[in-house]
């Protein structure tokens, strides 16, 4: 018996970060915004004939093997495919999982690898979990493996895919579709990676921290990066592309204001370069402090933008808007 699954990675456009519980709940209307992208993480359970488990990663050459799943106690090398595969209570499988997206690249590529896993550890066991389901495993066992609170956005572009803003409200999560031109949208944007990877853990839990601390600096960023992701929902749902340039240019700006660590000089650099080749705005994906950007400007300038951020070293990576989120086979 085999089973595959896949999940696309995301570009978050605006509002990162504030998706961390409780955070969002100091912030009236708190919103992120982002798009599934066809960069995908694939995970592969099939059946053995000697009675044992095994989890291997393809992207780190490494492999875990035990009697049983118990014997998984998700410390030390592959501590999330090994909670997934307790959890799921796998046996008598191998559970191999590879991603397209460079790692630490922050387009949520470990939470599209964790949504591809519970799909098809879902579909192997018989449990039939739905999305609901999925997602709360998904988050509850990323967290327990990097050991910080994580956001609640990354999971559902890996799940649903598409352009969707996440509404964060007491009630509630809402996932709500938007209507976007995918392919207007991707001819302004070029995606790069920097070279380095980054660390959102330790970003992200270090702001989160100075938050509920009552840093009263933190707090004016974040009411500036939700009001900064409502305007670009509505520019984005009007099609004005100039707005939504000028809106991912503020939120780059009210981003670098969380933590000195955001930015770097490669990624000053860098984005000086696309700028120069007429980008009129960028920004980082994720955390910062590394891991991918990508540069918007207009679709006549696109090339010259790509070819600005690889002369600076940057790694361009080849991508479309993905429609369709996880997949199961």
């Amino acid at each position: 018996m085999r089973i595959v699954s896949s999940a696309p990675a995301r570009i978050d456009l605006a509002g990162g970060t504030i998706d961390i519980w409780p955070l969002y709940l100091f912030h009236d209307g708190a919103t992120t915004l982002n798009a599934a992208i066809s960069l995908r993480a694939h995970a592969e359970v099939e059946s053995r004939n000697d009675g044992r488990v095994e989890v291997r990663s393809i992207d780190t050459d490494r492999t875990l093997t035990a009697r049983h799943w118990s014997e998984f106690d998700g410390a030390g090398d592959l501590s999330l495919l090994a909670r997934l595969a307790r959890h799921y209570r796998l046996q008598n499988a191998t559970l191999t999982t590879r991603g397209e997206s460079p790692a630490g690249a922050g387009i949520a590529g470990s939470s599209a690898l964790t949504i591809a896993c519970c799909g098809a550890l879902a579909k192997w066991s018989g449990t039939s979990d739905g999305p609901d389901h999925i997602l709360q495993v998904a988050m509850n066992v990323e967290c327990q493996t990097i050991r910080v609170p994580t956001g609640v956005q990354d999971y559902r572009p890996a799940l649903f895919g598409g352009i969707a803003a996440v509404e964060l409200r007491v009630d509630g999560i809402t996932r709500v579709a938007l209507r976007v031109d995918a392919s207007a949208l991707e001819r302004r944007i070029v995606l790069a990676y920097t070279g380095r990877p980054r660390n959102s853990g330790t970003n992200n839990w270090d702001i989160t921290k100075r938050h509920i601390d009552g840093d009263r600096h933190i707090f004016d960023c974040f009411e500036r990066i939700r009001d900064t992701a409502i305007a670009m929902r509505h520019a984005l749902e009007r099609s004005n592309w100039d707005e939504v340039g000028r809106q991912i240019a503020v939120e780059w700006e009210n981003r670098k204001r969380l933590a000195p660590g955001v930015t770097t000089p490669t990624i000053d650099d860098l984005i000086a370069r696309a700028r120069e080749a007429g980008a009129t705005a960028a920004k980082v994906c994720g955390a910062g402090g590394g891991g991918c950007l990508f540069c918007y400007g207009p679709p006549g300038k696109r090339s010259a933008i790509a070819a600005a951020l690889a002369a600076g070293g940057a790694r361009l990576l080849d991508y479309r808007i993905e429609s369709e989120g996880l997949r199961v086979g």
